[in-house]
């Protein structure tokens, strides 16, 4: 008899203030989700993996970092290189495109130890140039990427 592929649920009750369950009902609607519970789950997924990047820094995630700053010249992509140099194990791969008004926009997808992305995100943060940066994060992993990492 084959195992059931879905996951088993469990009921949760809660109790909250009318205000907040007007909000998250609101959302719930903007983004088009199919129902609360739905909404609700990747809320604690978001939480837990941030929770599980300050407690257990030695927790492998994945996810990616997003990078905007300005192109104007090519001290920043040579800056952003040098950074990336040091977290090559880390860095799966990147896409990058210009933006309007002299600026780019970088994605890296990553995977590593909490603490190794939360310093490569510091790094990148860090250079002039750079605008803004987000760590977003995961605790599924890709699946091996070459034979050698296969079990």
């Amino acid at each position: 008899m084959a195992a059931d592929p879905s996951p088993s649920l469990v009921r949760l009750s809660i109790s909250i203030p009318a205000e907040l369950f007007a909000e998250l009902d609101a959302m719930v609607g903007e983004r088009q989700v199919a129902n609360r519970s739905q909404m609700i789950a990747e809320l604690i997924r978001k939480e837990l993996a941030e929770h599980s990047a300050r407690e257990r820094p030695e927790t492998v995630l994945a996810g990616t970092i997003t990078l905007i700053y300005r192109a104007d010249s090519g001290r920043v992509r040579h800056a952003l290189a040098q950074v990336q140099l040091d977290y090559i194990p880390e860095i799966i791969s990147s896409q990058h495109i210009f933006l309007e008004d002299d600026q780019s926009l970088e994605v890296l997808l990553v995977q590593g130890t909490a603490l190794r992305l939360h310093n490569l995100c510091d790094a990148l943060r860090k250079l002039r140039g750079v605008q803004q940066t987000r760590l977003v994060t995961t605790t599924a992993l890709l699946p091996p990427l070459s034979a050698k990492e296969r079990p």
